[in-house]
Formats: structure tokens, sequence, C-alpha cells
């Protein structure tokens, strides 16, 4: 610890910075049979909350994915569908987490709805979409989306901002707004089956409510409540 440290402002200093939590409990017996049961109901609290500026963006979850080495990476995308196969996200196949997800199936995602005090962290394997449901969704993206998938040569290292920016023009002209923009050959969907589906509930003096569904493998699930 230097002598800065010693007078850092307490405005600024990550060891007084403490937040308790007061939100109500979590009980195993307000569970749903089914994890995506129960997340559905926490996703609609979370989309609400974002409804009224309370939380930012519900659908966001950090992918944390390892390569065949196991040196992990994280980042934040965009989940764009559940239901009771799991969760899919779209990325680019021949970026970093989709050659990770190539080489190891195995994905963490973590929802972070801090401003409820909740957080939702699955465990599975992740499995490419049908180029149907990747063609399905595509077509629903904004024109500007459609020609980002491809001006971005993702997770690479490109010279300058203005490169990036000069391949989106030449899309731009090569494919205007109201022309259809075809879909990336390497571009397209992960699905991620949960194994476990841990919900996190903050509660005072640290002692938060954690619960986690643990797949039986038959489509059945047995419930853990966790130490906080």
């Amino acid at each position: 610890m230097t002598d800065s440290d010693a007078s850092l402002d307490p405005l600024l200093d990550p060891a007084a910075m403490r937040k308790q939590y007061r939100a109500a409990g979590l009980d195993e017996k307000d569970l749903a049979t089914q994890p995506m049961d129960h997340f559905a109901g926490w996703f609609e609290d979370a989309a609400r909350a974002a409804l009224h500026g309370t939380l930012y963006e519900p659908n966001a979850m950090v992918v944390s994915t390892a390569d065949a080495t196991g040196r992990p990476s994280s980042r934040t995308v965009l989940m764009k569908q559940f239901d009771s196969e799991g969760f899919v996200f779209y990325t680019n196949y021949d970026s970093r987490k989709g050659r990770d997800l190539a080489q190891n199936p195995h994905v963490s995602l973590l929802f972070p709805w801090h401003p409820i005090a909740r957080q939702v962290i699955v465990t599975g394997t992740a499995r490419r979409t049908s180029r149907e449901e990747t063609t399905a969704y595509f077509r629903t993206r904004p024109h500007g989306s459609r020609l980002g998938a491809w001006a971005s040569a993702q997770s690479t290292v490109i010279a300058s901002r203005t490169d990036l920016d000069t391949a989106y023009a030449d899309l731009e002209a090569r494919y205007p707004e109201g022309e259809e923009v075809p879909v990336p050959p390497h571009w397209g969907g992960f699905r991620i089956t949960p194994e476990t589906v841990e919900f996190w509930q903050g509660r005072e003096n640290r002692l938060h409510d954690r619960l986690r569904y643990v797949s039986r493998g038959d489509g059945t699930w047995t419930v853990e409540r966790l130490s906080p």
C-alpha cells in the first residue's frame, strides 16, 4: 500500500464502497419446477425495471469462455432469445468467443441485474443454431447492424478506426437502405443448454440467497441452496 493509497478519497476507495441489500428473500417454495420458467419471471422483473429507468439492458449478459488450453475470456453480449432449451446469442464465429466455443463448448453466462440486487449465473454447453434460425433472426436486425456484421472482422487487430468506417461505407454503398443484405457465412447464433442455473438474491449483511438448479440429465432438476 502506498502513501497515495492511504489518503485515497473515500468516494474513490473500493474498500469503502458498500451497499446494504434490503430486498425480499428467495425461498425454495417460491421456485418454479423448471429453471427457465423461473428465469422468465425474473427476466420480466428486470425488463420492467428497465422500462422505469432503474436497470439498463436487461438482456445483457457476461459470456465467459475458455480456449483449448483453458485460458479464459469474458465479454458482454446481448441475449436474443430464451426458451425451454436455453439461451441464444449471435456473434461472428471467427471472433475469440466463437473460436473458443469451437474448441471448448463449455460456457458460463452471468446476468448482472445489480439495481434490483439480483444475478442469474448459468453454466452449460454451446452449440450453433441452424442457418434457418440464424437467417430468421438476421432479417429482424436493423439495416445498419446487418452491414456491421459484414464490416467487422470481430476480435482481429485493425490498423485504425478509419479502416472500419471505410469498410462500412463500402458496404453501405453496395447495399443501400431497403436492399436485402445477405447473412454472412461466418456469422450466426449459439444456443446455451444449461446444466446449472443459479438465482442469486442480495440480502442484508451479505447473507444472500443462492438457489441453484442442477440438471439430472433426464429433463428434471434438483435444487441446492448455496452458502453466500
